[in-house]
C-alpha cells in the first residue's frame, strides 16, 4: 500500500512542482498519474522511491514513512520502468534483468533462473533472447525486457514512467494488453505515469488527474468519464468521453442473455410460425448443444420455394464474447454492417445477443452531458 499525505515539492528557485497532494493506492491497484506536461505527475512518482526529495508531507510504504527506510533498499524493493527503457548496452538481456537480484545478493544461478522466468512471462523465448544484447532487440522487445527488469527481484510495488510511450501505436497497444494480463496474475501495486487519457482509462484501477501540481480528481476511470469534477476534467478527457467509456464496459453489460432461438434442424414452417408468434424479424439457430449455427432473417423466408434452413442460414457472421469491450463490439457491427451480433462462450455456445439499440441504451444510462450517470466497472 502507498499513501501520500499532504505531499509538496518546492524547488530552490521557488517553483512549486507538487502542491499538497494526498492519495492512497491500495495493494494490487494500478494507479495512473495523468495530466499535461509540467503537472507534477512524474515528480510525484519519483518522490515515492526518493529519487526526488520531498519538501513537505509524508509518503508511507505499507505504513512506514519512506524517509525512515534505507534509500538504496527502498529503491531495490520497488520496481522501476521508464520510457527510455534504460537497458545497460554492455550487458546481456539476462544480466540486465538480473541487476537488482544480484544487488540484493541473489546467487547467480537463481538470478539467471528469474530472468528466464520473466522473459517467458513477457512472451519472449528465453533460449533465444537471454544472451542477446539490447542492440540486437527490436524496440518492443527492449521495452519488454525493461519491464522484466523492473520485476527482477519480485518487488511488491512498481513505478512506471510512460513505459510504453516510445514505441509505435500498434506495438504499444499490444504491450498494454499483455501487461494487463500479467498484472491480473501478479497483482503488483503500481503507480503508472502517462499523459495519454486513453492509456489511463485502459490501464488504471484508479486515475489521479493533475494540473499545475495539484490533484484535481482521483477516481476510477468510469467515474472520471461519467462524473467529471469540473470543466478542466471535462476538457481533458475530451468530448468523446462517451466512446472512451465504451472501452470500460463489456458485452455482458449490454447483451440480452436469453435470445429467441430455433434448432438448426427445425422445419421452415415451424420457423415462420415462431417468428410470427414471437413478433421478431430474426432468429438465431443453434444445435442440440446450444452452439451457434447462424442467423435466420424473416425477409429470407418470404419465398415460397424455400424448403430448408440451409438455404437461408447466414453462417459467416462476426461474434464477440462476454468480456469484449463495447467499443470493439461496435467495431464488429460496423465492419459487418449488422445491428445484432451473437455473444459466444467456449466451443461457440450461444450466451446472448448484443444489439445496437441495447448498446445505445447502456451508453445513454452511463453518460450525460452534465457529467452524471450510473457507475460501470471494466
Amino acid at each position: 500500500m502507498i499513501k501520500l499525505e499532504n505531499v509538496s515539492k518546492v524547488y530552490p528557485d521557488g517553483t512549486e512542482a507538487v502542491k499538497d497532494v494526498s492519495l492512497r493506492v491500495k495493494e494490487g491497484e494500478l494507479c495512473v498519474l495523468l495530466g499535461p506536461s509540467g503537472c507534477g505527475k512524474t515528480t510525484t512518482m519519483k518522490m515515492i522511491n526518493r529519487l526526488i526529495p520531498i519538501t513537505d508531507g509524508k509518503i508511507y510504504i505499507d505504513g512506514t514513512d519512506n524517509q525512515e527506510l534505507d534509500e538504496n533498499e527502498l529503491r531495490r524493493d520497488i520496481g522501476y520502468a521508464i520510457q527510455e527503457i534504460g537497458l545497460f548496452p554492455h550487458m546481456t538481456v539476462a544480466e540486465n534483468i538480473s541487476t537488482v537480484p544480484r544487488l540484493k545478493g541473489w546467487p547467480k544461478e537463481d538470478a539467471r533462473n528469474r530472468a528466464d522466468e520473466l522473459l517467458d512471462l513477457m512472451g519472449m523465448d528465453p533460449n533465444e533472447h537471454l544472451d542477446k544484447y539490447p542492440v540486437e532487440l527490436s524496440g518492443g522487445q527492449r521495452q519488454r525486457v525493461g519491464v522484466a527488469r523492473s520485476l527482477g527481484a519480485n518487488p511488491p510495488i512498481m513505478l512506471m514512467d510512460e513505459p510504453f510511450g516510445a514505441i509505435d501505436p500498434i506495438t504499444r497497444d499490444r504491450l498494454q494488453d499483455e501487461f494487463l494480463k500479467i498484472q491480473e496474475e501478479i497483482q503488483k501495486t503500481i503507480v503508472f505515469v502517462t499523459h495519454d487519457i486513453n492509456e489511463a482509462i485502459k490501464m488504471g484501477t484508479k486515475v489521479a488527474l493533475m494540473k499545475g501540481g495539484e490533484l484535481i480528481q482521483y477516481s476510477s476511470p468510469a467515474e472520471l468519464l461519467a462524473q467529471p469534477k469540473n470543466q478542466f476534467v471535462r476538457d481533458f478527457v475530451g468530448a468523446d468521453r462517451t466512446l472512451k467509456s465504451m472501452r470500460l464496459m463489456r458485452a455482458r453489460d449490454a447483451m440480452k442473455p436469453s435470445p429467441k432461438t430455433v434448432n438448426v434442424g427445425s422445419d421452415i414452417g415451424e420457423v415462420r410460425q415462431e417468428m410470427e408468434r414471437s413478433d421478431v424479424d430474426y432468429l438465431i439457430a443453434t444445435d442440440e448443444s446450444g452452439r451457434f449455427q447462424g442467423w435466420i432473417q424473416a425477409a429470407d423466408l418470404d419465398g415460397e420455394d424455400v424448403d430448408s434452413m440451409n438455404e437461408v442460414l447466414s453462417r459467416d457472421v462476426g461474434s464477440v464474447n462476454r468480456e469484449t469491450a463495447l467499443s470493439d463490439a461496435l467495431s464488429v457491427m460496423l465492419e459487418e454492417d449488422v445491428a445484432n451480433i451473437p455473444v459466444l462462450g467456449n466451443d461457440n455456445v450461444l450466451e446472448g445477443v448484443l444489439t445496437f439499440n441495447d448498446l445505445q441504451q447502456v451508453i445513454g444510462e452511463t453518460y450525460t452531458e452534465e457529467g452524471g450517470g450510473r457507475q460501470v466497472t471494466g
